[in-house]
């Protein structure tokens, strides 16, 4: 399973794509230069209980720390992902 990244402007995705079908996603929007909000996450049923969510936000947390980003975690999936890692991603966190 590939995990692809495109950015639009202010916005940008993480998402999966399977079969030329996009079967999980999460969004985000950038506020300012050094900022980005996370605001949704979603998975196909088909992909549930296989941590795709997780892997979505691992990926935008390595796309924060290699651009010097940080973040607010609005979505309640990325925020509750976020206070479970703590420590781990605490030097992403806005």
């Amino acid at each position: 399973m590939e995990l692809k990244h495109k950015e639009i402007d202010s916005k940008g995705e993480f998402y999966v794509e399977i079969d030329g079908q996009q079967k999980a996603s999460m969004t985000y929007t950038h506020a300012g230069p050094t900022k980005i909000i996370i605001d949704h996450t979603e998975v196909s049923e088909d992909l549930k209980g296989q941590g795709v969510g997780y892997k979505l936000v691992e990926a935008s947390v390595e796309y924060m720390r290699a651009n010097g980003l940080k973040v607010i975690p609005l979505c309640p999936f990325a925020s509750a992902v976020f206070k479970k890692k703590g420590e781990a991603y605490a030097d992403v966190l806005f």
